[in-house]
């Protein structure tokens, strides 16, 4: 079964209940999980208005390093082994897919795990979901939890 699953992570509802799902899968398979946080300030290219970038991208990390956090919080509380690893580059800016799915392919993940809906504002509607993506790019099982809630 699963020995090492790749969660990922972007502080929304959708993964929050995406890692719960890692770890009900985790403590039946005794799998360790690696929560990935890739951090991608291409949404901000399609925004209108005046941003400075390095700040955008301290913000885009800080919530990433939030995210890490918390997700680790509750894994060790679940006695789940874990490491937490955020990606300032992605594969190439806007592929946030390619990236988690290259980095599952890296680490030889047995799973990908991932919310449905995440944060990902006006792209979405041009470029598809996180989720869709890694779903067509990976050769893995992918469970992908759906949030309860819209955001």
């Amino acid at each position: 079964m699963y020995q090492r699953i790749l969660l990922a992570v972007d502080g929304s509802r959708s993964s929050d209940l995406a890692l719960s799902q890692a770890i009900t899968v985790a403590k039946a398979t005794g799998s360790e999980v690696m929560v990935l946080f890739v951090a991608d300030d291409s949404d901000f290219f399609f925004s209108v208005g005046s941003y400075d970038p390095s700040k955008l991208m301290e913000g885009i990390l800080a919530a990433g390093r939030d995210a890490l956090a918390a997700a680790a919080t509750r894994l060790a509380q679940a006695g789940i082994p874990h490491t937490t690893k955020i990606l300032e580059k992605p594969a190439s800016p806007g592929q946030i897919s390619t990236t988690i799915v290259e980095e599952a392919d890296r680490w030889s993940a047995d799973l990908i795990a991932i919310g449905t809906h995440g944060r990902r504002g006006f792209r979405r509607l041009i470029m598809g979901s996180v989720s869709e993506g890694v779903v067509h790019k990976s050769n893995k099982p992918v469970l992908m939890v759906r949030s309860e809630i819209p955001e």
